[in-house]
Parts: C-alpha cells; sequence; structure tokens
C-alpha cells in the first residue's frame, strides 16, 4: 500500500547517529512510503509517489506525522508479582541497595518468578507486551533474569520467544542469568559466577539449538554493580559468553563506578546500559567506540534521583546514545517509550529530535537491528507509526497520554 499525506513523514534515513549528530531526522514534508510484502519500497513526497504509483491502494495519514516505530532497547518484561510494597518503603526513606540486602528488590521478583506457572507468567508478560506495542513500540529487548536458576530462566526464555512468535510486538531476547547473587549463593559469588559460565551458558547453548533455531543467539548480560556482580566476575562471565558466540550488553555505572563501561568496549559489547556514574574517561572511551550507550531515565525517576545519564558529554565525546524504559517491577513500570522521551528531554536536556533519534535508530543500533528496523528506508521492515498529531515534538512537549493513532508492523495494521 501507499501511505500519503504525512505532515511530516520522518525517515531516519542514514546509518546510528553520533554525538552531535543525534536529531537527524530526514523529514519529508508531505511525505509517502510505499510499502509491499512487509517491506518498505520507496518514500518520497506525495504528489511524487502518487504520479509514480497510481493503481497502488492507499491509506491516507491525513495531514498527521509519520515515523518509524520505537524500538525500546532495554526491558525486564518477563516477571511475576509486583513491588509496590517497596515503593512505599522508598519513600519513607529506604535505599535501592538497603531494600535489596533486606531481601526486597531483585530478590522479591526472583521468588514470585521461580514460583509461577507457565501460563500465569505468559499472560501477565503478553498485557504488557500488548501496552507496549499500543504505544507505538514496534520492536523490543527483553531480559530474563528473575529466576537466577537454570530452569526458571529459560522457561522466562521461552515466554519471550512464544510472545515473539505471536506478535504483533517483536522480541529481541537477553540472558540475564548475572542480574543479581541468588540467595542461597550468598556469600558465594564466585561460585555463582563459575555455575553462569560452566552450566548455564552452555546450557543455554543446547537449549537454543532445540527451542530458538532459526532465531540469533540471545544477548548475554551482566549487571556490574556494587552488590551484584564486580568487575572481574564481570569480565569471566562477558569472556565466557563471547567464546561461545553470544553477543553481549553489561548493566553498568548505575549507582557506583565500577570500570563497567571500559571493559565493554574492550570485549566489543553492542551496548552499555544505565551510565549515569559513568567516569569521564570512560566517556571517552565510549565515544570512541562502536558500543552504544543506552539511557534509562525512567530508573533515576522511579528512585526520585536526581542523576540521569550524562548525555551532553556522552554527546560531545561522538558516543551512540540509546533510550528506553528499563521497563521492571522495582523501579520502572513504565511501557511508554512516549514518556522515556518526553523525560530525556527535560532531564537530560535532549531536544526532541534527539530523543527521537535516540528511541528509534540509535535503539535499534543497540539490539543489533538497524539494518532491518528504526528508519524509513527502502529495504527495511515497514514499522511505522501514523501520529495523531502533525507534529512530532509534541511526543516530547506533552506526557502521559498516548499520541499513537495507528501501529504498523512488517506493513500489517493496528488501529487504536
Amino acid at each position: 500500500m501507499l501511505i500519503h499525506s504525512a505532515s511530516q513523514l520522518i525517515t531516519m534515513a542514514g546509518p546510528p547517529q553520533r554525538g552531535r549528530e543525534l536529531g537527524r531526522l530526514g523529514i519529508i514534508p508531505n511525505g509517502a512510503v510505499l510499502i509491499r510484502d512487509g517491506l518498505i519500497v520507496e518514500t518520497g513526497t506525495t504528489l511524487a509517489l502518487l504520479n509514480k504509483y497510481p493503481e497502488e491502494e492507499r491509506l491516507d495519514a491525513n495531514g498527521k506525522a509519520v515515523l518509524p516505530g520505537f524500538v525500546d532497547a532495554h526491558t525486564h518484561l518477563v516477571w511475576a508479582g509486583d513491588r509496590a510494597a517497596e515503593f512505599e518503603m522508598r519513600l519513607q526513606g529506604k535505599s535501592y541497595m538497603e531494600i535489596m540486602a533486606a531481601g526486597g528488590g531483585i530478590a522479591s521478583t526472583v521468588k514470585a518468578t521461580r514460583s509461577a506457572e507457565h501460563e500465569s507468567l505468559l499472560h501477565h508478560t503478553r498485557e504488557r507486551a500488548q501496552n507496549m506495542f499500543a504505544h507505538g513500540t514496534t520492536t523490543t529487548e527483553a531480559k530474563t533474569g528473575y529466576g537466577l536458576e537454570l530452569n526458571t530462566e529459560l522457561a522466562q526464555m521461552e515466554v519471550l520467544l512464544q510472545l515473539d512468535h505471536e506478535g504483533p510486538l517483536e522480541i529481541v531476547p537477553t540472558f540475564l542469568a548475572a542480574h543479581a547473587i541468588p540467595a542461597e549463593c550468598a556469600g558465594r559469588e564466585d561460585d555463582y559466577t563459575f555455575l553462569i559460565c560452566n552450566d548455564m551458558l552452555p546450557a543455554l547453548i543446547e537449549w537454543w539449538s532445540r527451542k530458538g533455531a532459526g532465531h540469533p543467539l540471545p544477548f548475554v548480560d551482566v549487571f556490574c554493580e556494587k552488590g551484584a556482580f564486580n568487575l572481574e566476575q564481570t569480565r569471566k562471565i562477558l569472556s565466557t559468553a563471547k567464546a561461545l558466540g553470544f553477543p553481549l550488553k553489561a548493566h553498568v555505572d548505575e549507582f557506583e563506578n565500577l570500570g563497567g563501561a571500559a571493559l565493554a568496549c574492550e570485549l566489543g559489547a553492542a551496548s552499555v546500559d544505565h551510565a549515569v556514574k559513568t567516569s569521564a574517561v570512560e566517556i571517552q572511551t565510549l565515544g570512541r567506540s562502536d558500543t552504544a550507550v543506552v539511557s534509562l531515565p525512567c530508573t533515576p525517576f522511579g528512585l526520585a534521583e536526581s542523576h540521569f545519564t550524562p548525555a551532553k558529554d556522552l554527546l560531545d565525546a561522538d558516543a551512540i546514545l540509546a533510550l528506553a524504559t528499563d521497563l521492571n517491577p522495582g523501579t520502572a513500570w513504565c511501557e511508554n517509550m512516549q514518556f522515556v522521551m518526553a523525560l530525556a528531554c527535560r532531564a537530560m536536556k535532549l531536544t526532541p529530535a534527539q530523543a527521537l533519534a535516540a528511541s528509534t535508530i540509535n535503539a535499534a543500533y543497540a539490539i543489533g537491528r538497524s539494518q532491518i528496523i528504526g528508519s524509513l528506508e527502502a529495504g527495511k521492515q515497514a514499522d511505522m507509526l501514523i501520529l495523531t498529531v502533525e507534529d512530532y515534538r509534541h511526543l516530547a512537549y506533552r506526557f502521559g497520554g498516548n499520541l499513537v493513532g495507528t501501529v504498523i508492523k512488517k506493513g500489517n495494521i493496528f488501529p487504536q
């Protein structure tokens, strides 16, 4: 079909956007885009494409903005239970790490997820995935990490594969057994690290050959943070995963700077995520690397913290900056990338154009998919949004609602 009469057709054409280049939107006023067999064939002005393809089935954008579907580059989509009580505890003055040390935090969700039945876990995860899609996210990264033992980690992975198969939300999975130290391994962090490297990762390879055949291997991620995995343990897990052929990611510098960003760059990780307390030296290292920085502004917002990813310093260093929700039950239960953009503009001083590029083409790059999604270019998947407004800047200007009118995934139309 030919989608025409877009007030702004935002193509985001070109490679991922580094540094101060971030925000190059490639807007075609009164734009149009031709889709065939789920792929983009051509973009241009409405007049040119209507004249070139007069017999094509048409969809009138009615003077609204059309742009690539959002890519949420960091989520913990699959879990059981909630942590509303801990939210109240934080308001009473307890820190995230204090709650975690007392058996709350990730450990609380691990307990609920380990005991959840498959159908219950699937149902609640599906609800969150549907809500993400309704708010314009057409592809998401999603992590395990609430099992911390092999069977539950694989059960989470199975839910992700099943939902990806169901669609319409496309899911890029990540294995995060190194999310925290399970209670049964308290004080034996090196033993749990050994278990991940010697048992879990090889078992995942075998499991994937049966369950994930035809899909690329999932990412392997590590929470490199005080109270979780130190730098030496992080190196061991990521190096083992890399040797087995897994692509890499790393949670780094959310609360303290341990050197995880430099390590991730050294090992060729696709991204480092959080990067709130990253050192000036490592920011320069990221700027020289091909490792993206995925900022998660909902997390400090959810914790009522005042420090966010230092976007200006990263852009000055020529880094590749992306945005994501960090959807999770403890600190950031947010399924709406529109809110992430609005927050990033206010807390990180991004422009609406920069926030949009960080939520599309750069986010696609951060999950290894920028060759097929993230922009409206010939040959890429027809993943796009028709907004209810004429100007994309409303996505950041307004907040708390939903400005997506129509979601198109692989050429299929999903009106809201």
